[in-house]
């Protein structure tokens, strides 16, 4: 057993087992999880460094289809990115944030932030910005006007920079480090304090509400992507290497109407043309690979697919394309050896068993022969449910069955029907 797999305590390993049931790994275990699509990633930790931390934007495109690891595969990418000092959100698309409502996107986005500082969203990420800024205006009385003029002149010069978003930041830390003037109590001020916090949150606020502030709109559709624009280069200010946006789950698109999917195609088409002339940003969406071929797919926006469909084109596998194509790359039998050797090490610290009388590395390769005798070698998370599955009999003593491939198609119908029930919610309302 790996000396990493020994820090894990019974009920951290559980959660983990836990997570792997519904097809998801927790982030802050994503390493162990970590087997094949080594080049992929290496020429993506090659961009991250040596391109979008200089200065460089980017957009690219994972493909795979359901079970194929798009999700996990997302996951590694945004463990690199933090080790890189990259801010970085993953935003689930789905019925409640639709790709065609940008501002709805942001506020997501705000929402997942992460990077060097304690919790999750942008609050976090403005209170950590606060305390690293403290001693320069806890000083002298006389002094803070001067250094509040000197801090809006920086940030309302930065690149990309929307005057909205500098006089927030400026207001914010008067309103943390100054204090209320003689006509104002303490609890309006408090108040004031709270309002921006959720103009960065993209909350609803009246402009009777911001107008105090120096703040002359809040989030709509219009100003959405100059407001990420502006947190990009606030973020590069604050010394971070960029932003990386995850957008897993492209392919919902397709289940909605004809009028909220050119609307949805179009924001698509409006972030790669907006990406493009960014800085220190970086998107990836995953995709299914319907949504290259089928007729509700990208072929049927023109504006959109006239600007994408060259990575359709490239018939050889090549590594820095704009498409990462996880279904054409499956991992290796060897890799879901090792693989399931990682899971079953968790799954005994979970439920505190030995494995070794009843488990036994041919199992594993047995569970491969079948999904690939089955063409379903490359689904990931079938063979992650099949692992669970026999771990889950073996810890309760009983015999395993012999017949593999039945099991394997128990675990596919079961996984069919996540699938299903997945496409259920009505997209177009």
């Amino acid at each position: 057993m790996s000396s990493e797999n020994e820090q894990l305590k019974p009920f951290e390993a559980r959660a983990i087992i836990e997570q792997l049931r519904k097809g998801t790994v927790p982030v802050e275990h994503v390493a162990r999880f970590t087997v094949g699509r080594q080049n992929w990633l290496k020429y993506i930790e090659d961009d991250l460094q040596n391109f979008i931390a200089e200065g460089g934007s980017k957009v690219r495109f994972i493909n795979g289809d359901y079970g194929d690891g798009k999700t996990h595969f997302m996951s590694i990418i945004r463990h690199l990115a933090l080790q890189q000092k990259f801010a970085v959100s993953f935003v689930v698309l789905t019925r409640d944030v639709p790709i065609q409502k940008f501002e709805v996107i942001y506020q997501e986005l705000v929402a997942q932030l992460i990077g060097q500082f304690s919790g999750t969203g942008i609050r976090a990420m403005l209170n950590h910005w606060l305390t690293t800024i403290e001693t320069d205006f806890n000083g002298k009385k006389e002094d803070f006007s001067d250094k509040l003029l000197s801090l809006n002149e920086q940030l309302k010069n930065l690149p990309e920079m929307n005057i909205n978003f500098s006089n927030a930041l400026v207001s914010l830390v008067e309103h943390q480090y100054g204090q209320a003037d003689n006509e104002q109590s303490q609890e309006d001020w408090l108040q004031q304090k709270e309002t921006l916090y959720l103009w960065f949150e993209g909350g609803k606020i009246s402009k009777r509400e911001l107008k105090p502030l120096q703040i002359f709109e809040a989030l709509n559709k219009n100003n959405s992507k100059t407001l990420l624009r502006s947190l990009i280069s606030f973020l590069h200010f604050q010394g971070y290497s960029g932003f990386i946006l995850l957008l897993d789950e492209l392919e919902t698109i397709m289940a909605q109407s004809n009028a909220a999917r050119n609307a949805a195609y179009e924001n698509v088409r409006l972030l790669i043309d907006n990406t493009e002339q960014s800085s220190y940003f970086h998107i990836f969406f995953s995709i299914i690979p319907d949504i290259l071929n089928a007729e509700k797919g990208f072929k049927s926006y023109d504006a959109l697919w006239s600007r994408i469909r060259s990575i359709c084109d490239n018939k050889r596998l090549n590594y820095r394309s704009v498409l990462i194509d996880l279904h054409q790359t499956p991992l290796e039998t060897k890799e879901l050896i090792q693989l399931g050797k990682s899971i079953c090490q968790i799954h005994e610290i979970s439920y505190r068993w030995s494995s070794d009388e009843l488990i036994n590395n041919d199992l594993f390769e047995k569970i491969c022969v079948a999904q690939e005798r089955m063409g379903l070698l490359s689904e990931v998370r079938l063979f992650i449910k099949q692992v669970i599955r026999y771990l889950d009999i073996a810890e309760q003593g009983e015999v395993l069955n012999d017949d593999v491939e039945a099991q394997v198609i128990q675990s596919q119908q079961e996984m069919e029907q996540e699938k299903l029930e997945q496409c259920q919610p009505d997209w177009d309302k």
